[in-house]
C-alpha cells in the first residue's frame, strides 16, 4: 500500500513504498488526489530513466515539448527525449548540457508569463552537488488565507502582468531587448488571486517579483502594492525543503506553489531532469 506522509501541515507529503516506473492505474489516482491535497508530493529512491519520467509525468496531462525550433541540425539529431528537458550546471566542451546554470532561482512559479501555464513541473535528480542546488517550496493557499482581510479586499478583482523577457535566474532570454520599466515587459496578465482550476480554492498567483506590474495602478502604487504582497507570501510554517539525492522524484502544483532554487557550487555538478505538464 502507497503511504503517504505529511511534510507540512497540509501542505508536500512524502511518499512511499511505490516504484514510479510501474505504478498501476489505482496507484496513480491514489498519487493524483494526493497531489491535489498537498501541492508538493516527493518520491524518493526511484529508478526512473527519461522514458519513466516521460511516462509518469504525462499521466499528469500533455507535456511540453522543448523548443528544438532555435537548435542547430547538429544538437537536434542527438535529441533521445522531446519531452524531457536537462536542469543542469554541467558543461561539455565549452557549452551548457542543460539550463539554468549554478545562479540562485528567486522564487516564482513555471511560465506564469504564458496564457495557459503548466500545472504541473516534475523533477527527477540524477547527478547531485555535496552542497547546494536545494529546492524549496512555498504554499500559495496558506499564504492567501493569512492576507489581513483589509489586503485580500484591496487586490479582488486586480490582475498582475507576469514578465516572459526574463528567466528565474534573471538573465534575459534570446530573442527580446532589455527594457527598464516593468510596464514595458511583454507577457500574459492573471488575477493576483487565482481560484485553483480542480481544487476551486483561492491562491496568491505572483510569478516572480522582478519586472511584475499590476495594471491600472501608477508604478509607484503597484511597486507598494507588490512589496506589501510579497512580505506575505512566504510563510516559513508553510516552507517544504528539498535537499536532492539521485533518485528523487518531485512534482508540485505551480497553481499552487512558488519554488526557488539555492545558489550552486560551479566547481560541483548537479543534473536535474524535468517535465512540464501543460493545461489539458
Amino acid at each position: 500500500m502507497i503511504e503517504i506522509k505529511p511534510i507540512r501541515e497540509g501542505f508536500g507529503a512524502d511518499v512511499s513504498s511505490v516504484d514510479l516506473a510501474n505504478i498501476t492505474d489505482q496507484e496513480f489516482e491514489v498519487i493524483y488526489k494526493a497531489w491535489l491535497d498537498y501541492g508538493v508530493l516527493r518520491f524518493r529512491g526511484q529508478t526512473l530513466d527519461k522514458a519513466g519520467l516521460q511516462a509518469f509525468s504525462q499521466r499528469f496531462g500533455p507535456l511540453e515539448q522543448i523548443p528544438i525550433g532555435r537548435m542547430s541540425v547538429e544538437r537536434r539529431a542527438k535529441i533521445d527525449n522531446l519531452y524531457v528537458t536537462a536542469i543542469s550546471n554541467i558543461v561539455v566542451n565549452g557549452k551548457p548540457i542543460g539550463g539554468l546554470g549554478s545562479g540562485e532561482a528567486e522564487w516564482h512559479s513555471d511560465m506564469t508569463y504564458l496564457d495557459n501555464p503548466p500545472p504541473a513541473s516534475v523533477l527527477l535528480g540524477v547527478t547531485i552537488p555535496p552542497h547546494g542546488g536545494d529546492t524549496f517550496f512555498v504554499d500559495q493557499r496558506a499564504a492567501y488565507e493569512r492576507l489581513p482581510d483589509a489586503l485580500k479586499a484591496r487586490i479582488e478583482g486586480l490582475t498582475l502582468k507576469h514578465d516572459a523577457a526574463h528567466t528565474s535566474v534573471g538573465e534575459l532570454r534570446t530573442g527580446f531587448e532589455p527594457f527598464d520599466d516593468p510596464r514595458d515587459a511583454p507577457g500574459a496578465v492573471h488575477p493576483i488571486v487565482r481560484e485553483h482550476s480542480e481544487t476551486g480554492a483561492k491562491c496568491l498567483y505572483l510569478g516572480r517579483r522582478d519586472w511584475a506590474y499590476i495594471p491600472g495602478l501608477s508604478l509607484e502604487d503597484s511597486e507598494a502594492l507588490l512589496d506589501e504582497l510579497w512580505s506575505h507570501a512566504i510563510p516559513e510554517d508553510v516552507i517544504v525543503e528539498q535537499n536532492w539525492t539521485p533518485g528523487d522524484v518531485i512534482i508540485w502544483d505551480n497553481r499552487r506553489c512558488l519554488h526557488r532554487r539555492s545558489e550552486i557550487d560551479p566547481t560541483t555538478q548537479r543534473l536535474l531532469l524535468r517535465c512540464q505538464v501543460l493545461a489539458r
